[in-house]
């Protein structure tokens, strides 16, 4: 296509966020981008706009960074059935939908968002960079989905509208991260800042574990880490670490100064060596601009980055993920508590189970001894069973390495009876009674 035919297709597509709403019918299932990547607040407003001449249309995105009244408890109560909104994975700013019952849950890890969004499809929308000058356009910090929706979702699913919002604050990103304009309907061209995401100071416990954590990485090791402020702990701590690879979904907090003090240099990965690839970028205006442009970085789809057999083929593979609770038999539970979803899947799974196949790999999950009811009471986050609905992450049979404040435990070998015994000795000190005479009751002749 010559720069002018392109140039001409492009202007037609161009039209405002109000039009681009109009394309919205009753019945369609909405899925956008994650993170960085999803549209502006003024595209969720003027699609919520037309709730009363709309029913049973859903929206589905994921890390959820730009307020619009999709989170607003009180007005989607009063819009159930005309819109309705189902999350695949979510931060802080959706715990409150997620309690009040306005938030649904799509059940997925990051490796098969893809293909379940692929299926579900009617409308998809995401960020991108303006064309550059053969009428391609990048899809800059976030692909995960993305990709896949946009490329298989007319063939293999049922995808009519693909919607980019242009953003010429977005950087270009180097990966299987292009797309043609040809391949969406409209384009809506809106500069905004990229929003950035921080988390405050690492509290003592998270200190600790992270120390724990760095005792089992080693020069020349595959990382991969999930967000939270333990992780962020062990970046902290890397000095003296090199030769590290970076193998994950999400870039890793402070790597512009991990890779600068020589720390990563994915020098030793059988794949994409002396380059950090992953399926998305948050993080600050720094980390925004190391990738921009940068050869060293890469952003591909989450079919490939984030495929258990890919992430095994890497020797030495090192995933770090939270949870929330563990029981007695390893079963692991990242997402939420009984019915209360808090987060998602994410790629935990998929990185716990491509590290347990790794020749040399660990996959550690991080959790904080106990916390606090609002009584001020302890509540362990070692249980001899977890509450009822609550949704299982990782399954017994992919735990690994756990870690808390109070020390690591190795399950992988271990028998239930020696997984329980193991955990005792990295829970609470103050619950370990309670947790002992548990272990006895449940899983020992009466």
């Amino acid at each position: 296509m010559s720069y002018q035919a392109w140039q001409e297709e492009y202007r037609r597509k161009c039209v405002s966020f109000q039009e681009a709403a109009q394309a919205v019918k009753s019945g369609d299932f909405i899925s956008i981008a994650i993170g960085v990547g999803g549209c502006s607040a003024e595209l969720y407003e003027a699609i919520l706009d037309r709730h009363e001449e709309l029913r049973d249309v859903k929206i589905m995105d994921c890390i959820q960074l730009r307020p619009n009244r999709l989170y607003d408890p009180g007005f989607m109560k009063q819009i159930d059935g005309h819109i309705n909104y189902v999350p695949a994975f979510g931060v802080a700013s959706i715990r409150d939908s997620y309690a009040a019952h306005t938030a649904d849950f799509l059940v997925s890890t990051v490796y098969d968002g893809g293909q379940k969004c692929t299926e579900r499809s009617d409308i998809y929308i995401t960020m991108v960079t303006p064309p550059d000058k053969n009428g391609y356009v990048n899809l800059s910090l976030t692909s995960d989905y993305s990709m896949a929706v946009l490329k298989e979702g007319r063939t293999k699913g049922r995808l009519r509208v693909a919607i980019g919002e242009v953003n010429e604050q977005m950087p270009v990103v180097f990966g299987n991260n292009w797309l043609h304009i040809s391949e969406f309907d409209l384009f809506i061209e809106h500069s905004s800042p990229i929003p950035e995401f921080k988390r405050g100071a690492s509290s003592e416990d998270e200190k600790t574990i992270a120390q724990y954590v760095l005792e089992l990485i080693n020069n020349g090791d595959n990382i991969q880490m999930g967000i939270g402020g333990i992780t962020e702990s062990v970046v902290a701590g890397l000095d003296g670490k090199y030769d590290l690879g970076v193998v994950t979904e999400m870039y890793p907090t402070g790597l512009p100064q991990l890779v600068e003090k020589g720390i990563v240099t994915n020098a030793r990965k059988p794949f994409h060596q002396g380059v950090t690839m992953g399926t998305f970028c948050l993080g600050d205006q720094e980390m925004y601009e190391f990738a921009r442009e940068n050869p060293a970085c890469e952003i591909h789809p989450a079919y490939y980055t984030n495929n258990p057999v890919f992430i095994a083929q890497h020797p030495n593979m090192i995933c770090m993920n939270m949870a929330l609770m563990i029981d007695m038999s390893g079963q692991i539970a990242s997402e939420g508590i009984g019915h209360r979803m808090i987060s998602g899947s994410g790629g935990q799974l998929d990185f716990m189970m491509g590290s347990y196949w790794s020749e040399g790999g660990k996959g550690i999950t991080l959790l904080t001894s106990a916390r606090r009811r609002a009584d001020g009471s302890l509540m362990s986050s070692i249980v001899p069973e977890l509450p009822a609905g609550t949704p299982v992450t990782v399954p017994r049979t992919y735990a690994q390495y756990v870690i808390t404040e109070y020390g690591v435990a190795n399950l992988r070998y271990k028998s239930i009876r020696e997984r329980a015994l193991a955990l005792i000795e990295i829970a609470h000190p103050d619950l370990r009674g309670e947790l002992r005479a548990s272990l006895k009751k449940n899983f020992y002749p009466g």
